[in-house]
């Protein structure tokens, strides 16, 4: 027979055991996640929304609901959109995707301002051409040209390991925001990026030009062998509330400026780059694309490969979670569940 006091200390010991496991793991998982490892145990998924629609303010109201629930009154969102050119979408981004995410914004009491780097054309000319400075009249929001900031107004980044020769200037006005918010198109690149999505949008946020120095961060970029972990790296300059990309249409071959059309019919939204440009490529390899897109498992592709390396998302394809918002998107998730898997 056990005594009640034996069966009571056991307990105990049973219970203090499992809960020193317990704190154990997770104090390996916060040293691991620190050294930029994955944690020991992670229940925790990214989360991407798919809708299916052509009404884009539907659309970006529905997604935000998902994104959008910070209190934002009095506090400054900046937007980041992709007016690398002034072609039309889905080359750049459709004025009616970057009206709903201002109205959005200001909703919720935001100060918005959109800061913006043309890489194909003067990026005044290109704003001015693509109806943006009309719309921030209306909408009464601020425009930044990046290319017209000093040189005190740009921070110096230097990521560990960094392919960059001596870092890149990244903008203060991204940095000092209180919400970052990047929409982006669904789109492949021909002159090296491969893919363009959410993580070489970020490209447009770096200087062109150092304004002291004159030194060309961009002809470095584009001239380098290993332009894609590059791409990669200006991700962890910062770090966006969420994104947005407007898969409607897309470019499955060519671009960025023109190419082969597609048409999901979808609108694509989370807060983990690496996710939202997973499911992008999965979206493509779907329509048929690129050889270069097409290679490999879809981690395997360097820009993805490089920002899961770096911590910015998530590591491989179990840590995506693809959610429909609507009923009607059921059939493309269950399409792109399939195409991460490969």
């Amino acid at each position: 027979m056990v005594s009640r006091r034996e069966l009571l200390g056991w307990l105990a010991a049973l219970f203090l055991s499992a809960v020193s496991g317990c704190l154990y793991k997770k104090e390996i998982g916060e040293k691991e996640a620190a050294r930029g490892e994955s944690p020991v145990e992670s229940a925790i998924k990214s989360k991407v929304y798919v809708i299916k629609t052509g009404d884009r303010k539907r659309g970006v109201k529905e997604l935000f609901e998902h994104f959008g629930s910070e209190n934002l009154s009095g506090k400054k969102a900046a937007v980041k959109a992709n007016y690398n050119s002034a072609d039309p979408f889905p080359a750049s981004t459709h004025i009616d995707t970057l009206s709903a995410i201002v109205d959005e914004l200001k909703g919720r009491g935001a100060r918005v301002v959109m800061a913006e780097r043309s890489g194909m054309g003067d990026t005044k000319e290109v704003l001015e051409a693509m109806g943006v400075m009309e719309l921030a009249k209306e909408r009464g929001f601020d425009v930044v040209i990046l290319d017209e900031l000093k040189g005190s107004e740009w921070i110096g980044e230097a990521p560990d390991k960094s392919r960059w020769k001596r870092g890149f200037l990244f903008p203060k006005l991204f940095k000092e925001a209180d919400a970052v918010v990047q929409t982006c198109c669904l789109k492949t690149h021909r002159f090296g990026g491969n893919f363009t999505m959410s993580l070489k949008n970020s490209v447009g946020m770096v200087a062109a030009y150092g304004p002291d120095d004159g030194y060309g961060y961009m002809s470095e970029l584009h001239s380098s062998r290993y332009q894609r972990q590059m791409i990669a790296e200006i991700n962890t300059a910062y770090k966006p509330g969420f994104v947005i990309m407007d898969g409607i249409q897309g470019f499955s071959k060519g671009g960025p400026e023109a190419g082969t059309l597609i048409e999901p019919g979808i609108i694509i939204a989370g807060n983990d780059r690496v996710a939202i440009d997973a499911v992008g490529v999965a979206v493509l390899r779907i329509y048929g694309t690129t050889g270069d897109v097409s290679k490999g498992n879809v981690f395997e592709q360097e820009q993805i490969a490089r920002a899961a390396e770096l911590g910015i998302g998530a590591s491989g394809a179990e840590d995506i979670e693809i959610i429909p918002v609507n009923d009607e998107a059921q059939d493309i998730c269950s399409r792109i569940r399939e195409s991460l898997g490969r």
